[in-house]
């Protein structure tokens, strides 16, 4: 099992910035894929972005340029997700995902998820 503990979130002006962070615990299979989705209401779960253990990583369209994802270079169990220039349309619950997989996500565990409201 894995356990991911989310934390960040919250109100931010357009154009902002906010990091979100998340860190798993449990037994961790290496290498693995870590990503964030969201879903905003009436919406379906969108993928946002997803880092491997060896440090490739890929983006939607919709945030590339403008949102970063990393991951800790020691321990490799907590990613980060530094949202800049945050729009209104990137409102939504953003959800933390585990994958065995080396490389992409297939979630096996998700986090709780921490709501992120763009909003002047």
């Amino acid at each position: 099992q894995v356990q991911l503990v989310e934390s960040g979130g919250g109100l931010v002006q357009p154009g902002g910035s906010l990091r979100l962070s998340c860190a798993a615990s449990g037994v961790i299979v290496t290498p693995n894929t870590m990503g964030w989705y969201r879903q905003a209401p009436g919406k379906q779960r969108e993928l946002v972005a997803w880092i491997t253990t060896g440090g490739s990583t890929d983006y939607a369209d919709s945030v590339k340029g403008r949102f970063t994802i990393s991951r800790d270079i020691n321990t490799k169990k907590t990613i980060y997700l530094q949202m800049n220039t945050v729009k209104p349309e990137d409102t939504a619950v953003y959800s933390c995902a585990f994958s065995r997989y080396a490389r992409g996500m297939r979630p096996n565990y998700w986090g709780q998820g921490p709501q992120v409201t763009v909003s002047s």
